[in-house]
């Protein structure tokens, strides 16, 4: 479950957007077509602890011999429009104009980050967040070839790490996320666990934009 409060009544700016996330809560809409807004705070919250992230055996052979590249921040407003597009089991998605708007104008600012996977020159699986503090908060993910959006998740793991992050937030677990050690925490924990993060400062941007798999795959065995 989760809280639910309507934002239609005032005007929500990238400003206001990073003050909600600083006190734990998160925009969502209906679906593409719904103009409105709505605030969540879910009462069990989910994160993936970056000390404890699992790497399937056959996945991390993926990542090591991939001819697919990962770049981070290349083209975040295509990854957002991927993230918003329908896919096999997902016909309706809650990216409207304004939530895409909003996240645009962040990472023009450098506050949101797109982790791209390529075939070549073409755009095939990516996902995005925002960051603030030593906290990323993880918001979609997409793949239009099979494992691009787990080879972006561990890229991004990667690049958390040796940034010095301390909190990954998935807002809600799915089966998908727990098979790398996602879990739920409660509302009280979670901001608990927000507070500390948010003390300190990490850089998303401390690795180069293009790791390989391998130096990836070091940095979280480490």
């Amino acid at each position: 479950m989760a809280n639910r409060n309507s934002s239609t009544s005032f005007e929500i700016t990238p400003d206001v957007l990073l003050k909600a996330y600083a006190c734990g809560i998160f925009p969502m809409a209906e679906s593409a077509d719904d103009p409105a807004l709505y605030w969540v705070e879910p009462e069990q919250r989910g994160i993936i602890p970056l000390d404890d992230f699992h790497i399937p055996a056959r996945l991390a052979r993926t990542v090591r011999g991939t001819a697919l590249r990962v770049v981070t921040d290349r083209d975040f407003p295509a990854v957002i429009d991927g993230c918003a597009g329908a896919a096999r089991g997902r016909e309706r998605t809650w990216i409207n104009q304004r939530i895409r708007a909003l996240y645009v104008a962040l990472a023009e600012r450098g506050a949101c980050h797109s982790v791209e996977v390529y075939d070549g020159e073409t755009l095939v699986g990516g996902l995005y967040g925002l960051a603030l503090g030593r906290a990323f908060f993880g918001e979609s993910m997409f793949h239009r070839v099979t494992d691009a959006s787990k080879i972006a998740l561990v890229h991004l793991v990667a690049r958390l790490i040796a940034g010095g992050f301390t909190l990954l937030d998935t807002q809600f677990i799915t089966s998908h996320l727990q098979s790398f050690g996602a879990i739920e925490v409660p509302r009280r924990r979670y901001q608990a666990l927000l507070a500390e993060a948010l003390t300190g400062e990490a850089a998303f941007d401390r690795l180069p934009p293009e790791i390989g798999g391998t130096q990836a795959l070091a940095i979280i065995r480490e």
